[in-house]
């Protein structure tokens, strides 16, 4: 039959994460759809129907689809779902809340942030914080999938899918939105960031993030992260927090300044290309997965390193 993919956006654009997921739906082996729902998201559905391998555009307009409340979504979700075969989704917050929904609502089980389609029904997932591959094999007739999509390429354009209206489901009432305070910046998303630098526990304040990790990063105009370490003592927010319980990346670039190397870290980044590791203890467990180790002191590394970047004209 039919995979569904749930996309991920803005309303205005597509996020990286619908493309890489486009991928591993691809992977299946049938014919993709992708669900957009949203509020005035006509922009990323013409996106989504132009990429490369999308069969049809279901756009989803309306207010009960402006603020991400999971159960309206489930509940659209699966007034569709008798039409697919499997339903899949990029592994994000938004869809790590909708997705297990979805699946309890059709009564199967979800199979959780895969790293490879082996065969239809047969999947490989990372579990113990990554030190171990799963195989899964699901014999439900539909399969609910989440797609850690740090593991797979992005799909390019090359589509033109037709773009068709459907109607929004009855409200489940089961929550409301009351508001939102929505942190903007303008380095790149950590998910889709090409370049990141995180700090940990060693950057010990939050000036000190300021005043070390955000200038480098904005010489090499990217991403700022931090470990969870970082995050607990509110030396950086939540959503900067990269590993097992906070954000899943693979930029081309991955540099640890202060950070041991705990496994829970090194679960959300150890696909990264090019690895670098800052840290005076030559004995952290982050230069075992390091392609570039400094054993130095970050107080004083960090601004050289900055220093030397202004010198090339970054």
């Amino acid at each position: 039959m039919t995979t569904l993919l749930i996309a991920e956006h803005d309303n205005a654009s597509l996020k990286d994460a619908t493309n890489k997921a486009l991928t591993a739906a691809a992977a299946l082996g049938a014919d993709v759809e992708v669900l957009v729902a949203g509020q005035n998201a006509k922009g990323a559905a013409d996106a989504a129907a132009k990429l490369a391998g999308v069969k049809k555009v279901l756009l989803a307009d309306g207010d009960l689809y402006a603020h991400d409340l999971a159960e309206p979504l489930a509940a659209l979700i699966v007034s569709l779902a008798s039409g697919y075969d499997a339903i899949v989704a990029p592994a994000t917050s938004r869809f790590k809340n909708v997705m297990p929904r979805v699946a309890a609502l059709l009564d199967v089980m979800q199979v959780s942030e895969i790293i490879k389609v082996v065969a239809p029904d047969t999947f490989e997932r990372p579990i113990y914080a990554g030190n171990a591959i799963q195989t899964v094999k699901s014999k439900d007739a539909k399969k609910v999938i989440t797609v850690r999509t740090s593991t797979f390429a992005a799909a390019g354009e090359g589509g033109s899918a037709a773009v068709e209206n459907v109607a929004a489901t009855a409200d489940p009432g089961l929550s409301s939105f009351i508001g939102e305070e929505v942190a903007k910046s303008d380095r790149p998303e950590l998910t889709s960031a090409k370049i990141i630098v995180s700090g940990g526990r060693a950057m010990q304040s939050r000036e000190n993030f300021a005043k070390y990790i955000e200038p480098l990063a904005d010489k090499l105009g990217a991403g700022v992260g931090a470990s969870r370490a970082a995050v607990d003592a509110g030396y950086a927010p939540n959503d900067w927090q990269v590993g097992q319980t906070g954000k899943v990346v693979a930029p081309e670039l991955y540099v640890a300044v202060g950070i041991s190397g705990a496994i829970q870290h090194l679960a959300g980044m150890k696909d990264s290309k090019v690895i670098v590791a800052i840290n005076k203890d030559e004995d952290a467990p982050i230069f075992q997965v390091a392609d570039y180790g400094l054993v130095a002191d970050l107080y004083q590394a960090v601004p050289e390193l900055t220093a030397e970047l202004g010198k090339l004209g970054k």
